[in-house]
């Protein structure tokens, strides 16, 4: 008996001693775990502020257009504000009283610009008054009645550069919104959100509940700062795991955080829709993509859409799906009634609204790939790639918004013509066309193709024609400079040149005849190849060749004789250089894309200022702006003043290629330059040239921007002398077949005609006197 007592008591001495030590395993454990998962909160606390107070996104940078300069006395007519208006996302109400609205009565309307932060200070809004009269700006007044001198719009953005993950954002501040976008949100996706602490144990188990009869993981119960945890610094992922890593974090953040700091950063983070590649973040820019409108200006039936899109944007995608998104939206509505957040009257008011969504995407973000490719290029010589995907630089340029809507216009009319005109012989025809403002070097549009949102290669930058006759300005000058005169006879014969491998080269003119002895200025306005070929052999290719370097082509140019008719290649965008020059009476300017870039902050990093250095004589230049503008008046480019005014002097060169495979036209008024060709990019045979195709859509660009005329300042040491058509020699006003042409002082014929003073005909070459001053 006493031994199975003995026996009993070593078992519960064995098995107390096992639980004994079972039991303190367990604290071990636990306490081992709680060190853990304290180390653990501990690292998560650190990174959850790290990263919230931290650089929270990856800026892209933005690009913006020129800011619309508006004053009295202004060339703009109604119809181009409208444009520039719609553009800038500008709402039309009955009563202009917010920023971002107008109202139009006839030639007068109400604005109310919005302000925006340029680099050289910030704009405020203005509530405007503007009278227009025809084609021009009448009178600018403020709310007061009293008038305003100037008015800068806001720039438009036209794109950006973006991080590699395709996220694109504009950042708002909380009091930027609308007070009902943060109620409508808190409404539709946590109603408690102002009570609970990170998550809501209430939300927890009605998930839970809903898991449980589906038989799978369908609903998450997520508060509003879970869903932020998940989408900034964990996955979307639907796993267990990621559920219980995000709730700590949650608390972790409410406990750092205001409501109101933490909803901001919900309202900049949420995806809100997908715009090709690029992704949609957060409300700001959800309005531009969505409405076209700062989120500031948007009103409740706006804001409860967007409130709607957060529980899925694809699948309430309003363009795609616009029935189920005016469902979403009203039950937005609905659920602002029910919780009194609006009234009765407000939410009727609300839900009998349209979607009210642009049809396209706004601010013309993708409209002009061309442009932005320039500026890219530019952009990269300075600023490295991580700098621009993500430090939220602000940069502006020149691009003119209307001058490329124009351009492209111009091109895409042009080509429908040739089309019909010559049929199957001018299918798959392609163009480019540069402008650029002569006076500020500026580059104001480019047009890198015919689909013009086209984002691949860009013929503008990167198409190497052979440019034709576009080069002879440069051989003329090049004889100036050595001695010649615009009177100088030239002979327009047969020449023939041996080549190096045996070949002889002998050009034709265009017609195939030959025109015996002729001026200088009629061999460059006729575009005579013979004589040309003759005055550049004899002026020497290698000086030809300084010339164009010194008129801003930087490329290396081999001295064959086929450079005197055009054979190089050059992209649109440096032959546009090369005029640019000629246009600025010899001074060569870089041809500009950007004014300036700015930090997120505003503040300014580079800044681009207009640069200039003279490379040819003012006094030379004259002369050959001269023989220019005889191209359009009397030579092959004459085509234009059967569209434009005669009273818009112009000066440009038509061009030809080999074989007619390229069509070009460089030209200049008083503040445009433009450069079109037209081609293929099979360079096969056009059945027109440079003045059947490219001179036709440069006048029609043209004939919409109504530019000033060019007016060529008559530089000290030039003269203008009389001298006979014919001979050359000088001659008198009153002789027929006489006309007036400019020398460099000194330089003029000594010897003269006897015209036996007859009184001359009507002489239509009267006109080169009203434009020379």
């Amino acid at each position: 008996m006493s031994k199975k007592r003995n026996g009993r008591r070593k078992a519960t001495a064995k098995s107390t001693s096992w639980l004994r030590r079972a039991l303190l395993l367990l604290l071990k454990l636990s306490l081992l775990l709680l060190v853990v998962a304290a180390a653990g909160l501990i690292y998560l606390d650190a990174q959850i502020r790290a990263k919230f107070e931290g650089k929270r996104w990856a800026l892209p940078t933005k690009v913006y257009a020129r800011p619309l300069e508006l004053y009295a006395g202004q060339t703009l007519s109604a119809d181009d504000l409208k444009l520039e208006l719609k553009g800038l996302g500008y709402k039309s109400v009955a009563n202009a009283r917010t920023p971002g609205t107008v109202h139009w009565a006839g030639p007068r309307l109400d604005l109310v610009t919005r302000g925006f932060p340029f680099p050289d200070g910030s704009e405020a809004s203005q509530q405007l008054k503007l009278e227009f009269s025809g084609a021009g700006l009448n009178r600018i007044r403020d709310a007061d009645g009293r008038d305003v001198a100037l008015v800068r719009l806001e720039p438009m953005l036209i794109g950006g550069v973006y991080p590699q993950d395709n996220e694109d954002r504009d950042l708002i501040r909380l009091e930027d919104a609308p007070a009902t976008l943060p109620m409508a949100l808190v409404a539709v996706e946590d109603r408690d959100y102002y009570h609970h602490f990170g998550i809501s144990p209430k939300g927890i188990a009605r998930a839970m509940w809903v898991n449980l009869r589906a038989g799978r993981f369908v609903q998450g119960g997520s508060t509003l700062t879970q869903q932020l945890i998940k989408n900034f610094y964990l996955t979307s992922d639907r796993t267990l795991a990621r559920k219980l890593m995000e709730m700590p974090m949650a608390v972790l953040l409410d406990l750092h955080y205001s409501k109101d700091e933490i909803l901001e950063a919900y309202l900049n983070e949420v995806y809100l829709g997908q715009a090709g590649s690029r992704a949609i973040h957060g409300f700001g820019l959800a309005s531009q993509y969505y409405f076209g409108r700062p989120v500031g200006e948007l009103g409740l039936p706006e804001v409860a859409l967007l409130a709607g899109l957060v529980k899925g944007p694809s699948f309430y995608d309003p363009r795609r799906n616009p029935e189920r998104a005016l469902a979403r939206r009203n039950l937005v509505l609905k659920l602002l009634y029910e919780q009194d957040k609006i009234g009765e009257q407000e939410y009727n008011a609300a839900i009998a609204e349209p979607l009210g969504v642009i049809a396209q995407r706004s601010l013309h973000k993708g409209a002009y790939p061309a442009y932005l490719d320039l500026v890219k290029r530019q952009l990269r010589e300075e600023y490295r790639e991580e700098d621009l995907s993500s430090e939220g630089l602000r940069v502006f340029t020149a691009l003119d918004p209307l001058a490329q809507s124009r351009a492209e216009a111009a091109l895409g009319k042009t080509l429908g013509q040739l089309e019909k005109r010559y049929g199957k012989s001018a299918t798959n025809l392609e163009t480019s066309m540069v402008v650029t403002d002569p006076q500020t070097a500026e580059i104001l549009a480019i047009v890198g193709g015919r689909d013009t949102r086209y984002q691949g290669f860009n013929r503008a930058l990167d198409a190497l024609r052979p440019i034709g006759s576009l080069v002879k300005p440069a051989i003329y000058l090049t004889a100036l400079e050595r001695g010649f005169t615009l009177a100088s006879p030239l002979e327009d014969e047969p020449v023939q040149l041996k080549l190096p491998n045996g070949d002889v080269w002998s050009p034709d003119n265009f017609d195939r005849r030959s025109h015996g002895v002729i001026p200088l200025h009629r061999s460059l306005a006729l575009s005579y190849n013979q004589s040309t070929v003759r005055l550049g052999l004899e002026v020497g290719v290698d000086r030809v060749i300084d010339m164009l370097h010194r008129l801003g082509v930087s490329r290396e140019l081999k001295p064959y004789p086929s450079l005197l008719l055009g054979a190089q290649a050059l992209s649109p965008l440096e032959v546009a250089g090369v005029y640019q020059t000629l246009a600025a009476n010899g001074f060569q300017m870089p041809l500009r894309a950007i004014r300036s870039v700015t930090d997120a902050e505003g503040g300014e990093l580079s800044r681009y200022p207009f640069k200039l250095r003279q490379q040819v004589k003012p006094e030379l230049i004259h002369l050959i702006q001269y023989a220019m503008q005889e191209v359009g008046r009397e030579g092959t480019a004459r085509y234009a003043y059967s569209v434009l005014p005669g009273n818009l002097n112009l000066a440009g060169k038509t061009g030809t290629s080999n074989d007619q495979r390229d069509s070009w036209f460089a030209g200049f008024t008083g503040d445009r330059l433009a450069v079109v060709w037209i081609g293929r990019d099979d360079n096969s045979r056009l059945p027109f040239t440079g003045s059947g195709g490219a001179l036709r859509a440069w006048t029609e660009f043209m004939r919409t921007e109504q530019p000033e005329p060019f007016f060529a300042a008559r530089p000290e040491g030039v003269e203008y002398v009389w001298v006979d058509e014919q001979t050359g020699l000088l001659s008198d006003q009153r002789c027929e077949g006489s006309r007036q042409l400019p020398f460099i002082t000194g330089t003029a014929p000594q010897r003269s005609v006897d015209c036996g003073q007859r009184r001359p005909s009507n002489n239509p070459l009267d006109w080169f006197r009203s434009w020379f001053r």
